[in-house]
């Protein structure tokens, strides 16, 4: 702030008030009645407004015995000092100065008026400078890991340069960091405005008993009050945003918004806030975004493992990499939290100061149970959505995370759920991200324990979906299940033994959704593929009749390490869209030829046992076919469209046995991996082969049966 009372005065301003004013972050205009008649402060003011334009220099304006009115049109005692001023100088000086003075005048500033105690107004007046010269880049973000490279990139869509008004969102999912990058940017570029404005919460700003005219206007006046840090600011319509800020070089950011119509209160259009203006949006919902043309975004990615490290060590150790004897339990931690920010800074602090086996305490819990601040924070977005839009959420959690997006919208193709609007809303809400290559959806880990923490609090009798294996167990043994069962998830890690009721499924006619598991198989499927253990090891604890019926309107079943040698005989898989019976032990699936014309998915890779096929010919729809590793199998019969096969490692090249595929129709994509010298009969076209250590028999004998098109 300058001050000229020492600089002595002439004719017109000289260099030394040039440079205190160009110097100066707050300048403070003090208009009185008599103000314009000194060409020394109109020249002043000249200089102020050309330092505010270029450089954003703060302007704090005091009316003291005049109307601000009455300094915008120089009338009143105001306007015969100005005319007096004027008749020594020319028409164009005149126009220059009256123009700063509509312009200042337009500035909000403290009116002596409205005190009646002139002490009090300038206690005021001294806390909102000193509030605005504290308004600077500070410490409070430092050690904040990424940030650096989030702020340059936000920066770069800013563009700070350019003088029209500028709208970016800030995106992505809950506790990735985005309100700490938004804080960390106000900090960094509050001093290049005139007015600045964090409003936080905005999701949890609610006010109630209004209609949508009220809500919003009761939204401005504590969006003005905190602009323009007047206390309890009352406005009469829905363009007092407008006309307080549309001169006004602003930096607004709206943290956490979740409504359109709160985009449309605090900022509908560009044209309510000055030159050089910049309004950032942080949000989880892309739709709201689309629907307001903003067209900036910055989306919020996952940090890389070490960057996940990095964070959890500043949290737990104040370190940038583990003490010596915690690297394993901080890397179970960052595949745990799924190298989520929030969940890594919540857990690390809660682990600060403690020994390793405390350690290993917490990291054994969080296995099974959710952090309650974590959860708090995620199951927002969840409980944000309409029923079908959660209803499609729990399967995606339970069921068809990694799954392809056109294989789910068969799986609801009765129209049960509105899966493809269903998926756009998750994806807007940042919910689920869906692939570009593959369409696979992708849900993260710790939002699909928020989706089973919402099915466990469900009372029971209106659960859709049952997790809870000792309840799946009961109703399995007891016959107990209802018809509001539409999915059962039974993770049998934790059984001892079972043995199935061949009517279990009875009463549960509306069961679409079937899965069957072991959450700790990855380390088994390497101990078997070295060698160590038997697959057996898994079939050993759950036994099921052979007469046993399925429900016929199944279009999902995943069954891991079946133990029987068939489906029971009255197995229908009509609806079924997806079978994956990895690891079986069956040597079929059924005899004879069954309807098959929903199934896009078989796979049976890992079922060492299996013989041979079923005919598939009634599979119109079939898209993938995984037999990697089935070792036994001798006949394959497929005539299908668009199969990708899966043949991996299978173990065919330890095989004497003729191997053949009758392939009726085009693939589009046929991937031979490590296979033996087989006989192929194809009788159309394949699109594209690959190879990868087929032997040259192999390769020799398909390149004069196919031509091939990349």
């Amino acid at each position: 702030m300058f001050d000229d009372e020492r600089i002595e005065r002439g004719q017109t301003i000289g260099p030394e008030l040039m440079e205190s004013i160009g110097e100066s972050r707050i300048a403070i205009v003090l208009l009185s009645k008599n103000y314009a008649s000194s060409s020394w402060c109109l020249d002043e003011l000249l200089e102020i407004l050309k330092c505010k334009e270029d450089m954003g220099q703060v302007v704090m304006t005091i009316f003291y015995g005049v109307d601000p009115s009455a300094v915008r049109k120089q009338t009143g005692d105001f306007g015969k000092f100005f005319n007096e001023t004027c008749a020594s100088y020319g028409e164009g000086e005149r126009r220059r100065w009256s123009k700063a003075l509509n312009d200042v005048g337009n500035i909000a500033g403290e009116h002596f008026l409205n005190w009646v105690n002139e002490a009090k107004m300038i206690a005021k007046i001294a806390k909102d400078v000193l509030q605005k010269l504290n308004a600077t880049p500070c410490r409070d973000f430092e050690g904040i890991v990424g940030l650096d490279a989030h702020l340059k990139e936000i920066e770069s869509l800013l563009d700070l340069d350019y003088d029209g008004v500028k709208m970016v969102a800030i995106t992505g999912p809950a506790g990735i960091g985005k309100t700490t990058i938004a804080r960390a940017l106000h900090s960094l570029l509050s001093r290049r405005f005139q007015l600045t404005c964090f409003v936080d919460n905005l999701r949890e700003i609610c006010p109630s008993g209004l209609d949508e005219y009220g809500w919003k206007k009761r939204l401005q006046e504590n969006f003005l009050s905190k602009v323009l840090n007047h206390k309890d600011m009352r406005i009469c319509h829905l363009g007092a945003v407008k006309e307080n800020l549309c001169d006004q070089k602003v930096l607004i950011i709206l943290d956490d918004v979740n409504s359109l119509k709160q985009l449309e209160a605090l900022a509908n259009e560009s044209a309510w806030f000055g030159p050089g203006s910049r309004i950032v949006v942080t949000t989880e919902n892309l739709e709201i975004l689309q629907q307001h043309g903003i067209g900036s975004t910055y989306h919020v990615g996952f940090p890389f493992d070490e960057e996940a490290i990095e964070i959890l060590c500043r949290c737990a150790f104040r370190l940038r990499s583990p003490l010596y004897g915690f690297e394993v339990l901080c890397t179970r931690i960052i595949r745990l939290c799924g190298n989520l920010p929030l969940a890594l800074c919540v857990v690390g602090k809660s682990l600060r100061g403690k020994k390793k086996d405390e350690w290993e305490d917490v990291v054994n819990r969080l296995e099974t149970i959710l952090d309650q601040g974590i959860e708090d924070v995620l199951k927002v977005g969840y409980e944000s959505l309409e029923e079908n839009e959660q209803t499609l959420f729990l399967h995606i959690a339970v069921f068809f995370n990694n799954e392809d997006s056109d294989l789910v919208k068969a799986m609801f193709s009765d129209g049960t759920i509105d899966v493809k609007r269903g998926l756009q809303i998750l994806v807007y809400r940042s919910l689920i991200e869906i692939s570009t290559y593959g369409n696979i959806i992708e849900m993260h880990k710790l939002l699909r324990r928020v989706g089973r923490q919402a099915i466990h609090k469900q009372e029971p009798w209106k659960r859709q979906i049952l997790l809870d294996a000792h309840e799946i167990c009961d109703v399995l043994e007891n016959e107990t299940g209802t018809r509001a069962v539409s999915g059962i998830s039974f993770d049998i890690s934790g059984i001892n033994d079972l043995i199935v009721d061949e009517r279990a499924f009875k009463r549960m006619y509306n069961l679409q959704f079937l899965k069957v598991y072991k959450s700790r198989d990855d380390k088994l499927k390497f101990d078997i593929l070295a060698g160590e253990k038997s697959r057996d090891d898994m079939n050993d604890v759950i036994h099921i009749p052979e007469e046993m019926k399925f429900p016929r309107r199944l279009r999902f079943l995943h069954w891991n390490a079946y133990p029987n040698k068939c489906l029971p005989p009255s197995f229908h898989p009509e609806y079924l869209v997806e079978l994956d019976m990895k690891h079986g032990k069956f040597e079929h699936l059924w005899k004879g030829t069954q309807r098959l014309a929903n199934l896009k998915k078989l796979d049976l890779s890992f079922s060492c046992q299996l013989k041979e096929l079923p005919d598939l010919s009634r599979a119109t729809n079939l898209k993938i076919l995984d037999m990697s590793y089935c070792k036994s199998l001798e006949h394959v019969y497929a005539s299908k469209r668009d199969i990708y096969l899966y043949a991996k490692e299978h173990g065919w090249l330890e095989q004497e046995n003729e191997m053949m595929f009758e392939f009726i129709s085009t693939y589009h994509e046929l991937n031979i991996v490590e296979c033996g010298a087989h006989v192929f009969t194809v009788e159309k076209e394949i699109r594209r082969l690959g190879f990868d250590q087929a032997n040259k028999a192999t390769q020799s004998l398909l390149s004069t049966l196919i031509l091939l098109k990349e």
